[in-house]
Order: structure tokens, then C-alpha cells, then sequence
């Protein structure tokens, strides 16, 4: 299931993809396979994008 309010705090902050990717290194099919829910960051990364966003890391894995 898409990670719709992931792609709403990225859109926010004026943000694409591949900024996002670079701040948590990561390439940005990683970073889309995380928006588009294929896949869920490791906790370390789950943490960096929170930092950035604003969020609990938690949210990842609800």
C-alpha cells in the first residue's frame, strides 16, 4: 500500500526523491520502493528519514 503521507512530508519540504536518497543513502529506487510501500527501511534509515520529516520512525511498522 502506498505510503501516501510519506510522499505528503517529502512534498512539503520541496523535496524529490533523489534528495531524500542522498540525505539517508540510499539510491532513489530504494527511497520510491519505501513510498510506494514495496518495501520498509531498516530502523537506522527509518530514523534519519524521521529526523528529517519531523516523525516518529515507528510509523514505518505500524
Amino acid at each position: 500500500m502506498k505510503r501516501e503521507w510519506l510522499i505528503a512530508f517529502r512534498k512539503a519540504k520541496g523535496l524529490s526523491q533523489n534528495d531524500v536518497s542522498n540525505a539517508v543513502n540510499v539510491s532513489q529506487t530504494t527511497y520510491a520502493a519505501w513510498e510506494l510501500g514495496l518495501r520498509r527501511p531498516r530502523v537506522d534509515k527509518a530514523k534519519k528519514l524521521a529526523k528529517i520529516f519531523g516523525f516518529d520512525w515507528a510509523k514505518f511498522y505500524e
